[in-house]
């Protein structure tokens, strides 16, 4: 009899290390097995024999016609049971599936398929380019760059052609017998994405997988990536960073800044940090690609040395790819009630442009931020907006205290009848939704083909459904959250109009500023993309504050001057990329109970003699939740080992995320 350490992969095993198995035979480091824990049969990784143990072990039941998993994933695994403190269970789930199905008529990939002359692995054409357009010189010298071992910043502005540098990347893997992993943040977005990247390589080499397939389509998926004899590209959100394979040369997460690469459970893992591990296992390279970068990645990128690779220049129809000043771009004030007479929230200047465009046969978007229905507090005369006199942050309404809070430092104070600066006693809380703005439009263009696009929809209704008729032209007018915001590219849109630009600016976190510059540079370069002439293209952007120094630089496409101004507030208040941050909260029946245990967990933390900064606690952004009340406090170090160390000092049942993308 034979003994094995296996890594097993369910949630109800909460420790951090292997466990102790028997089998008769030999096994292969790396071999997936079906394991008893307590009374359930579960996945597991073998990770080296050991000596017979102490104990009497249960034995394990392998799966002879899998390959075994690659070692550099067992090591990762162990990696992320230490950098993102949690069970190796569940750490582990994000790497197995959760059953395994029969091979059975599983497709292999490449093993059968020669390309027409004999040379180099199949599904790759003799072309360089793969009958895709030739590289830029902008494509070209970035290309040069990214293919080196390391993680890379890459700031190529919205239609520059980063979707075409990749597949370039992804030829050079293949030609070095490697493959690739190419992520995306939002699932609507596959279907694009796999349209390009199988007309390079042909279907047999492209690789789908994300959270709306089938537990068996998923695991079809899974299966051949583990049998695969040749290199293929994964294509997929954070989850298909972790899949099966043996040799990857370059991973790329596309619009890399979306705050949806950070797993917001267990083990609350970064996506980009997790693929630079990855990455440094296999010897790969790691881009991070996006036209407004994570103010955390681009400071991190030059504190090491690390040259940032810029794009500018305009893949199609010559010129740059800013999005300004070729494309006009107006800014609305949402005051000015003479401009808005048609329509409660679109202007005459915005319905005017989408009606031009819907005589020329072309397109509208209509964008409206999902996070809009945040409540906040601001005058309506003239624009003032309630903040935190400690932390900068917007502070949020208590109705039922009829006080404003900081949900980062805890700042509370009672809310304003009066505007500070004007005096006006017009204080309001403003929300609008998108199937308000639908019915608008509705109204105004009665004969106009509209769709909306937001996590309202149903299964049906979702753009990755729909994505060949909008590309296509069938939709008029759409409607959307950030879903549309981001990484489309479609040939008929002309007018882009964003209907509050400043709601996220409203959130109380850090991070707001840099979330609306973001969400902006991606909604404004859904256009001037070289499609349509610059002289039909449009942007009309609305907004509460048409002076905000934020939706300034976002509409001039100034990315160093908001960089550099963000970066200073940021070090003058200690938030990051200058700390680390650590977000702790508790849930009890009643708010006094929630508010007592968080003071006494926080009065701990405060006496642990750990080099930490604690501020709080204050009720959550979203105080009740499920019949409960959350309570919240944030730890901010210089050194990140002292809030790993801070985690295991908090009572069991505390919840907390280590490398937050927020603070609410």
């Amino acid at each position: 009899m034979q003994y094995y350490e296996v890594l097993v992969a369910d949630s109800s095993y909460k420790g951090t290390s292997a466990l102790t198995y028997q089998y008769f035979g030999p096994l292969p480091i790396g071999s997936i097995v079906n394991v008893p824990l307590r009374r359930k049969q579960v996945l597991g990784v073998v990770v080296r024999k050991v000596s017979k143990p102490a104990f009497a072990a249960k034995a394990l039941s392998p799966s002879d016609e899998l390959h075994p998993l690659p070692p550099q994933l067992a090591e990762l695994a162990a990696w992320m049971t230490t950098y993102y403190p949690a069970g190796i269970g569940v750490t582990l789930q994000q790497f197995l599936p959760s059953k395994l199905y029969g091979l059975g008529d599983l497709p292999a990939i490449g093993n059968s398929t020669e390309s027409q002359n004999g040379s180099g692995p199949a599904g790759v054409t003799d072309d360089p380019a793969g009958g895709l357009p030739e590289l830029t010189a902008d494509q070209s010298a970035a290309v040069s760059l990214l293919v080196q071992p390391g993680v890379h910043v890459l700031h190529g502005e919205t239609g520059s052609g980063k979707t075409r540098t990749y597949i370039e990347l992804v030829r050079r893997a293949f030609s070095d017998r490697k493959s690739a992993i190419v992520m995306t943040p939002e699932i609507g977005l596959t279907p694009q994405l796999v349209g390009n990247f199988q007309q390079a390589f042909g279907p047999d080499r492209v690789v789908l997988t994300h959270s709306k397939l089938t537990a068996k389509q998923r695991n079809l998926a899974w299966l051949r990536i583990l049998q695969a004899t040749e290199p293929v590209v994964v294509l997929g959100p954070r989850s298909a960073l972790f899949t099966p394979l043996s040799a990857i040369g370059v991973i790329v997460l596309d619009e890399a800044h979306e705050g949806s690469y950070k797993q917001e459970q267990a083990p609350h893992y970064n996506t980009g940090t997790v693929a630079a591990k990855l990455a440094s296992l296999h010897g790969a390279s790691v881009v991070l690609g996006s036209a407004t970068p994570s103010i955390t990645d681009y400071y991190v990128s030059q504190a090491k040395g690390r040259q940032v690779v810029r794009m500018t220049a305009r893949a199609k129809g010559g010129g740059n790819a800013t999005g300004a000043p070729d494309v006009p771009i107006d800014i609305v004030d949402i005051k000015d009630r003479s401009r808005f007479t048609r329509q409660p929230h679109l202007s005459n200047v915005l319905l005017e442009s989408i009606n031009a465009g819907i005589q020329r046969g072309e397109q509208s978007l209509v964008f409206l931020n999902r996070r809009g229905t945040a409540r906040v507090i601001l005058c309506e005369k003239c624009g003032w907006q309630s903040t935190c006199p400690h932390c900068d942050l917007p502070l949020t309404y208590h109705g039922d205290a009829h006080n404003v809070r900081c949900h980062t430092c805890g700042y509370v104070t009672k809310a304003p009848n009066n505007c500070p600066e004007c005096g006006s006693a017009e204080i309001i809380l403003k929300s609008v939704g998108t199937k308000a703005i639908v019915e608008e439009l509705q109204h105004a263009f009665p004969q106009a083909r509209i769709r909306r696009f937001d996590t309202d929809n149903t299964k049906e209704e979702r753009l990755e459904v729909h994505y060949e008729s909008v590309r296509a032209g069938d939709v008029d007018i759409i409607v959307g959250t950030q879903l549309v915001a981001k990484g489309l590219d479609l040939p008929r849109l002309s007018t882009v109009g964003v209907v509050v630009a400043d709601t996220s600016l409203y959130l109380p976190d850090y991070s707001a500023g840099e979330r609306s510059y973001q969400l902006l540079r991606q909604v404004i370069g859904r256009v001037g993309r070289g499609h349509i002439a610059d002289e039909h293209s449009r942007v009309i952007i609305q907004t509460y504050d048409p002076d905000s120094p934020v939706i300034r630089a976002a509409a001039a496409g100034d990315w160093d001057g908001f960089y550099e101004a963000e970066l200073a507030e940021r070090k003058a208040f200690m938030f990051p990329p200058f700390v680390y941050t650590l977000k702790v909260w508790c849930r009890r029946a009643t708010p006094a109970a929630a508010r007592k245990a968080a003071e006494a967990a926080v009065d701990t933390l405060r006496h642990s003699g750990l080099r930490i900064q604690v501020d709080g606690p204050s009720p959550a952004f979203y105080e009740k939740q499920a019949g409960k009340y959350q309570w919240q406090a944030t730890i901010k170090a210089k050194d990140r080992s002292q809030l790993v160390q801070a985690i295991a000092l908090l009572p069991a049942n505390w919840s907390y995320d280590i490398d937050p993308s927020n603070l609410l």
